[in-house]
């Protein structure tokens, strides 16, 4: 599946390909907008969260590894010339990592939860070459207005929240319960816009404007 949303995109590195790890519709959607040409392999890895580990340390792990799995599968005569975007997101109440819903009773209990509350929302972005991997990770504070049990009900029946981290989409529908957000927007969505496209740029990639804030400027 190959992106292409304009036609000098990439063009500074065009002897780089470029790999979005991920089977997000809307991480697929804010790559796109920033004007690259990238094409989609899907990267399937183990995301149980280890023991003690954090939910920063979570989310930065599993970017990573995404990344890392799709460049690891490359054939040898491709690993040189791409490079391996991969994202993760989590939803964090007090320390806890809040998941997807299985049912009905496990959404109404996380959104319960973020009710009427402040809660963290973790994005790790992450890019693999042959030559390793970086990223990092953005956090955005996100508060929550009082919920009904009325209201949780009626979201879940809408299937929105069926796929999403914490039970809820700040770009659909839930939009309406967010009274407050400190930090990045996109992030909370599934890929932070500008550290993306600061990380790409130091790759070498350029997006819809065609220009590069790394490069040199000769006077």
């Amino acid at each position: 599946m190959i992106f292409m949303t304009n036609p000098i995109a990439n063009s500074k590195n065009t002897s780089q390909k470029l790999i979005l790890a991920s089977q997000s519709p809307r991480r697929r959607e804010l790559l796109a907008q920033l004007g690259y040409q990238f094409t989609v392999q899907v990267s399937d890895i183990d995301e149980t969260v280890a023991d003690t580990e954090t939910a920063y340390d979570y989310v930065l792990r599993l970017a990573k590894q995404k990344a890392q799995h799709i460049q690891n599968l490359l054939p040898e005569t491709e690993q040189a010339n791409s490079q391996v975007l991969g994202s993760d997101t989590c939803v964090v109440l007090n320390g806890q990592i809040l998941g997807k819903p299985d049912n009905e009773a496990d959404c109404i209990k996380t959104l319960s939860l973020l009710s009427n509350n402040q809660h963290q929302v973790l994005t790790a972005v992450a890019l693999a070459s042959q030559a390793g991997v970086q990223g990092q990770v953005i956090t955005t504070n996100v508060v929550f207005k009082t919920l009904t049990t009325a209201e949780i009900k009626a979201y879940w029946l809408t299937g929105e929240p069926q796929d999403k981290a914490g039970c809820y989409g700040i770009q659909g529908i839930a939009g309406q319960f967010v009274k407050s957000i400190n930090g990045s927007y996109s992030a909370v969505v599934g890929l932070p816009l500008y550290e993306t496209a600061q990380l790409l740029a130091k790759a070498g990639f350029i997006g819809a404007i065609n220009t590069n804030p790394y490069e040199k400027v000769i006077t």
